[in-house]
Formats: C-alpha cells, sequence, structure tokens
C-alpha cells in the first residue's frame, strides 16, 4: 500500500510539476521514494514465492526515476505525477514479458505481457504463436484470465490490417499473429492503494498473468536454449 501522503505527493507534484517546486519540496519526495520503494519491496515478497523466475530480483530492479526523459517529448514537465513496478525476470539489456502497476489518479492499472516488442523479438513471439497458438489459446480462455484480464489489447494501433510478412491469412491464428503487442490490463480506483491488502490483492490477479509470461518468454528464449 501506499500512504495518503504519498498520493498527495503526486497529485500535488502534478499541479507544480517545475523544478523549484520540487526543490522545495524534497522532505516530502525522500519520504514518499521511501514509501514507494517499501510498496515494492512488499510486491517481490508476495511474487516471488508464485513466480520463481523473479527471485533475483532486487527492489532497485523494480522501480522508475521521477525524472522524465524529455529530450524528445513536446511536454517538457521533468517529473513523473504516477509511479510504476516493473517485475520482469529479464536482466538489463533483455526485453522480457512481466508484470507492471501503474499508479495514477484516473489512470490506475496493473498489466502483464510484452509490450511494443522490437523487429526481431516481435518475430520470435510469431513464430511461437504460428507454431503453439492453442497453447497460447488455452491461456487466454482460462477462465480466470478471461474473469479479471478478458484479452489481449486489440485497438486498431496495436493491429496489422493484413497478416504479417510470412504468413497465409487462413492461418488459425491469424488474427494473434497481426497483433504488434501483446499486452492485457485491467484498471483499477487510485483508493484502492491505500488498502492494507492492496499488494495481496493486486498480486492474486497478477500472477495469473505467469501462464502468458511463460509463453512469451518462451519464445524470445528459444535460441539462447
Amino acid at each position: 500500500m501506499l500512504s495518503k501522503n504519498s498520493l498527495e505527493f503526486l497529485e500535488d507534484l502534478k499541479a507544480n510539476n517545475n523544478r523549484d517546486w520540487f526543490l522545495e519540496n524534497k522532505k516530502r519526495y525522500e519520504a514518499f521514494k521511501k514509501d514507494y520503494h517499501q510498496m515494492v519491496a512488499d510486491f517481490l515478497d508476495a511474487m516471488k514465492p508464485l513466480d520463481p523466475s523473479l527471485e533475483m530480483l532486487e527492489v532497485k530492479n523494480c522501480t522508475f526515476r521521477i525524472n522524465r526523459d524529455i529530450r524528445f517529448s513536446k511536454d517538457k514537465s521533468p517529473y513523473k505525477a504516477h509511479l510504476g513496478v516493473w517485475l520482469s525476470s529479464g536482466a538489463k539489456g533483455q526485453n522480457r514479458s512481466g508484470y507492471y502497476v501503474h499508479i495514477e489518479k484516473g489512470a490506475s492499472f496493473i498489466a502483464g505481457g510484452f509490450y511494443a516488442p522490437e523487429a526481431d523479438d516481435l518475430k520470435k513471439v510469431r513464430k511461437e504463436i504460428a507454431f503453439f497458438y492453442e497453447d497460447l489459446e488455452e491461456i487466454l480462455n482460462d477462465k480466470n484470465f478471461k474473469k479479471e484480464f478478458g484479452d489481449f489489447n486489440r485497438n486498431e494501433k496495436n493491429t496489422l490490417k493484413n497478416p504479417p510478412r510470412g504468413y497465409e491469412k487462413e492461418h488459425p491464428a491469424i488474427e494473434l499473429l497481426k497483433l504488434k503487442s501483446f499486452e492485457t490490463i485491467q484498471k483499477f480506483d487510485i483508493s484502492e492503494v491505500s488498502q492494507k491488502d492492496f499488494v495481496s490483492k493486486m498480486s492474486k490477479k497478477l500472477i495469473l498473468l505467469k501462464p502468458l509470461n511463460d509463453f512469451i518468454n518462451r519464445a524470445l528464449t528459444a535460441d539462447e536454449l
């Protein structure tokens, strides 16, 4: 859980997103950071017994800097007014599927899968789907998965209009092969973050994504075996 003070800090930062305000509120930020890192530690404690691939993770592997990268952005606000938790077995420089928690007023969600993969990784995942689509369909059709997450995000930006190169339109998994990203999300209200059972509640939902993450990571690591 996060304290109400931490949530208020994020709201105030959103309304005063500039360096002067941030420096004036440095003590509040330090308290927020400590609270944030404790929540990440709680997620690791909850998730590691459920997914052994996360065993080597430390808090520092799962957090994000508050400073925004504004080099190529029209929005020059220097700080993030949200926080994220990323749990993934991938080492530095490796792209892997994982679990994500996003906390932001009006836009909080948990997610899993593989977001916007690089071209080479996308080819690997599509190859895995082409040969083992029945495995993936079984994962997506699991009643608990469907109850909590429904399906992949299949909006227009995330889906090709035509089959990807090398695949016929008659392929039985063509709609899955058309996807450019393989993530699924569940939204929640930010008020839940301050509840004592927040971490345990979200961890029970997140672990339902383990078979999906395993499937994707199997594809990404096939050449390493």
